[in-house]
């Protein structure tokens, strides 16, 4: 896995070993990216299930002022740590090892991020659990863009039962990213 474009562009970054992580592979983060591009620029970027830091640290990379990565796995928070010493972008990233929902309530209060993206484990609702969450949030506004990751199979229905606004759907092979906001606008 490396970063695709950017400041730190062709470095490879570390993973974890065995299947707790689920890495981004590059040509779906290099789609994903090319979608984000033009808005990445001085935005706060929140990236929850982080894994090894891949999304978050190729965002730093291409602009993003800042970025919150959390991850409760205390191996794969340490791997996050040295991608971001390596990458020399560990100024501007700030590692939270703790659940998502822990995260999510210590970070009330101190803004709404520009982009929220998620790769929880397949299959658990947690996508479900933390949109709900910000629903009445103040880490999103009507402007900040959720991303999430979940298998191809993957209702989504509820999304507008709750008002939720989808932006955009993009498939891969085996899943796919949703892109959604609140529903005011």
């Amino acid at each position: 896995m490396r970063v695709i474009a950017g400041s730190a562009r062709r470095l490879q970054l570390k993973t974890i070993e065995g299947l707790d992580t689920r890495p981004t592979t590059d040509r779906i983060k290099e789609t994903l990216f090319n979608m984000l591009q033009n808005d990445l620029a001085g935005c706060r970027f929140l990236d929850l299930f982080a894994g090894s830091g891949g999304i978050g640290i190729e965002a730093l990379s291409r602009g993003a002022r800042e970025a919150v990565f959390v991850e409760k796995n205390p191996k794969a928070a340490a791997c996050i740590r040295q991608n971001l010493e390596f990458t020399r972008l560990a100024d501007r990233g700030r590692v939270m090892e703790t659940d998502v929902f822990s995260a999510l309530s210590r970070l009330e209060n101190q803004g709404a991020f520009d982009y929220i993206f998620m790769d929880p484990p397949y299959n658990h609702d947690l996508e479900q659990q933390v949109i709900r969450y910000l629903d009445h949030s103040s880490l999103a506004d009507v402007h900040t863009v959720i991303i999430f990751e979940a298998s191809i199979a993957t209702d989504i229905s509820w999304l507008s039962s709750i008002g939720w606004r989808i932006l955009k759907i993009k498939e891969y092979k085996t899943n796919k990213h949703i892109f959604t906001a609140k529903g005011e606008q």
